[in-house]
């Protein structure tokens, strides 16, 4: 948070836990500080005007610069601002940045972000700037837009109000762009944003220094279809009526972190001298006319800011490449440390130095790398390399969970996992940092519940439920990810978010989203309702009904009726999960409904998708195919009969992600082993779920830093949905789970495998709960520790023993 005095870079209210009182008077003469803002109303009242350029086409690729001039009689110690833009902002004051936004939404819930200014302001005159772009059909599909427009809003009184529209200017920024994908791209699935490239000779290095130019112009309303443009440009609540598309919301997230660290250092230079190398401990020089290439390598995935920092070299050309893994010449990726032979294809910037001193290139938005390639042609004056930097960025969780097992090989996949949420966490969850950028229901579930057992942090979760239930169409479901520009669904992500509420409920102790939910949820199962068969199984559903990736074929399968027994599951486990939310939140009957409908549709999968001989729940009453996934929603939601789950469990564990079994049964991905997870601890067979993990064992040999999206040569080499393990481990092997909704009391139940001793900490919100376990033969010492005035209970061997607050130390024998 930032207040008067600290060099914080901005406010935003989180769950109204700011200061009580609201920003009562506007700055007077003198600038008297008042205390800094409360929350602000839903339907707060805005004086201020979105601006934008008078004559620049406002919905394709543009990048502006804004800027204000005022003189303050002396530095305040608080001065508030709230700003948005369409699409992005950079602000500026007197050439420091601030900060950035807003914060990735929908029209009808467009953030702006609040910032103290004080610490950057001085006595007399100041400059305030802000770089807004917009990349318009080239945009990330998580990018929503209406068209190019800024808007700020000050708290102070005339004279010292810095409001748009008075007094703002506005220039079009000729020397940036966006870039299309690079010809030898990768044919594959992208949704993030582009390129971009930066022509030193044409940029403004002076947009937020004060002075004026040419290009320099009064800003003007965007809304230039109105015919009182003036009136329609006024900033409005979404809760508002208005005559523009910004619905605005305050961004109650924290602000993403933005630290320095390592770009990576070089590993191979091709062409020029050898003391490249050198760069970036050191300034090195390229000489002119030469072709190099510098290859770096962070060995670590991670997203951030890079900055390159050049001098002299006019007409030069610098293109960088950033890359997850190399490939080899015929595509593929093998292990991830391996450099020979291998080059970076990817995602490229383009720097055009103009000959100038220390010229610095930093992409608008931020990048995804552990390789970075940096290709320079340098013309008739050699080029100086000042400096590479990189700014970390990301959602700012902090790991509160601890597990120390002695297996070096988990302590890697915990640090793996946690990496890969990390990379995966901004202003909403992502599915790739690198291809995508989008916040899907099937990855966000999981992804929460990792926020919850490692940083007991619930914001961005919170965010998430809140857009899912956004995008619900008119017919009642959700769409699979949102925001999104592109309308995606997935009608099994709509019975996922089911789930993913339900986990709320169960984790955190505020039910309000939860409750919130209901309607939503109704409207979900009634829809599947409608493709319900008289045999409680679903028929084939509208759009796209994905379940899972394979290694070959497609799930779900249909029978000859146009029926599927795997989504049928997916909707019993929503069910049931309603029934839960309805039985404690809402309606009794409703529960009682939906416990019903579950219970038919149970048999009738039992009926119609039970195959005896082989001992397997088909995918579809045709009986030709199955998979691992059917079978571990069977086990889990009580399909498969009790006496036969353990069984089909040890099938399912022998088979290995991407495998292609000569019995045919399909094998899961990364992520739907999640469920296989659910479904052993369902079965009481978690005491197998670290021998589950030897998929990710075996990744740890091809040195990936972060977990693939799918076995074999993978699109994404970080994909969020993969990372569950860390959430396992304390949940499974720890045994910490709540023993109520909210976590109001907790059930520690470890399942140690082959491990004689274990010491955990998992963040609860009245603190910290450790355990620490030693194996002693057959039975188990224990010493547990809950948090102020939680209660529980520990299961060990068939026994229960009952748990204090503080400190319970146990000797339990085995069985």
């Amino acid at each position: 948070m930032g207040v008067a005095g600290l060099p914080a870079i901005r406010v935003v209210t989180a769950c109204r836990l700011w200061w009580p009182l609201a920003w009562a008077a506007a700055l007077a003469p003198g600038l008297r500080a008042d205390p800094p803002p409360a929350a602000d109303s839903p339907l707060r009242a805005w004086h201020a005007d979105w601006i934008t350029h008078p004559a620049a086409p406002l919905r394709e690729p543009l990048v502006l610069h804004f800027r204000r001039t005022w003189v303050l009689p002396a530095a305040p110690s608080s001065y508030w601002v709230r700003v948005s833009a369409d699409n992005r902002f950079l602000l500026h004051v007197n050439g420091r940045r601030v900060g950035e936004g807003p914060a990735r939404a929908d029209l009808a819930h467009w953030r702006y972000e609040r910032f103290d200014l004080a610490p950057y302001l001085r006595p007399g005159a100041n400059v305030i700037a802000a770089t807004v772009w917009n990349f318009g059909i080239l945009a990330p599909l998580a990018q929503m837009s209406d068209r190019t427009a800024f808007l700020l809003e000050s708290e102070a009184a005339s004279p010292l109000d810095i409001s748009t529209p008075a007094g703002w200017q506005v220039e079009i920024e000729a020397g940036r762009r966006a870039l299309p994908r690079p010809p030898d791209f990768p044919r594959q699935y992208w949704a993030a944003g582009p390129g971009e490239q930066l022509d030193a000779g044409a940029f403004d290095w002076a947009w937020d220094q004060p002075g004026s130019g040419p290009a320099w112009t009064a800003a003007d309303s965007p809304m230039r279809e109105e015919v009182f443009a003036a009136e329609s440009s006024r900033a409005h609540s979404a809760d508002e009526t208005g005559d523009n598309s910004w619905g605005l919301t305050e961004d109650r997230l924290p602000p993403m972190e933005y630290a320095a660290a390592s770009p990576g250092r070089v590993v191979r230079v091709d062409g020029g001298p050898p003391d490249l190398a050198r760069f970036p401990g050191a300034p090195v020089t390229v000489p002119a006319a030469a072709h190099v290439h510098l290859l770096f390598d962070r060995r670590t995935l991670f997203t951030a800011f890079p900055e390159l920092t050049v001098s002299g070299g006019r007409g030069a050309r610098i293109r960088l490449t950033y890359a997850e893994a190399l490939v080899d010449a015929q595509g593929r990726k093998g292990d991830r440390d391996a450099i020979a032979g291998r080059r970076a294809v990817g995602l490229q910037d383009l720097f055009l130095p103009d000959g100038g001193e220390r010229r610095t290139f930093r992409p608008l938005w931020w990048r995804a790398w552990r390789y970075l390639d940096c290709e320079i042609d340098t013309a008739e004056a050699p080029l100086t390399l000042d400096s590479l930097r990189a700014w970390e960025t990301g959602y700012p969780f902090r790991a509160r969970a601890r597990f120390d097992s002695g297996d070096p090989g988990l302590a890697r996949i915990w640090d793996i996992s946690w990496r890969t949420a990390r990379v995966n966490a901004h202003e909403t969850y992502s599915d790739t940092p690198y291809y995508e950028q989008l916040q899907y229901i099937g990855d966000t579930r999981i992804q929460a519940l990792i926020s919850f057992a490692v940083a007991d942090d619930d914001r961005l979760a919170r965010q998430a439920l809140e857009a899912f239930a956004a995008s619900r169409l008119p017919c009642g479901l959700t769409q699979s990810r949102y925001p999104s520009s592109l309308p995606q669904i997935i009608p099994t992500f709509s019975l996922l978010w089911v789930g993913m509420v339900h986990d709320w409920w169960m984790n955190r102790p505020d039910p309000a989203p939860a409750r919130d939910a209901l309607p939503g949820i109704r409207a979900v199962l009634a829809w599947f309702g409608e493709h319900e068969r008289p045999d409680g199984l679903l028929g084939r559903l509208p759009w796209w009904s994905f379940i899972d990736w394979l290694p070959s074929g497609e799930l779900p399968t249909y029978g000859a009726g146009g029926e599927s027994c795997t989504t049928t599951l997916e909707y019993l486990g929503a069910l049931e999960d309603a029934a839960d939310l309805e039985g404690h939140l809402g309606d009794p009957r409703q529960a009682r409904e939906d416990r019903d409908r579950a219970d038919r549709i149970r048999i009738g999968l039992r009926r119609r998708g039970w195959n005896s001989a082989r001992g397997l729940l088909a995918d579809n009453p045709d009986q030709l195919q199955f998979s691992q996934q059917t079978n571990v929603l069977a086990v889990l939601y009580d399909v498969i009969p009790p006496e036969r789950r353990r069984d089909v469990l040890r099938r399912m564990l022998a088979i290995a992600p991407g495998s292609i079994r000569p019995d045919g049964v399909l094998s899961a991905s990364y992520y739907f082993r999640f469920y296989l997870a659910r479904a052993l601890e369902h079965a009481g067979m978690a005491d197998d779920y670290l021998a589950s993990l030897q998929p990710w064992r075996d990744l740890l040999a091809l040195h990936f830093s972060t977990w693939p999206e799918i076995p074999g040569n993978t699109r994404s080499d970080s994909h969020g949905w993969s990372a569950h393990p860390i959430y396992d481990l304390l949940r499974l092997v720890a045994g910490i789970a709540p023993g109520s909704p909210g976590f109001g009391t907790v059930r520690i139940a470890p399942h140690l495998g082959p491990l004689r001793t274990l010491a955990a900490s998992y963040p609860h919100p009245e603190g910290a709960i450790t355990v620490s376990y030693r194996r002693t033969g057959r039975g188990l010492d224990a010493t547990l520790t809950l948090p102020g005035t939680l209660t529980g209970v520990f299961e060990y061997a068939g026994q229960t023993r009952g748990l204090h607050p503080g400190t319970n130390r146990l000797s339990v024998p085995g069985p």
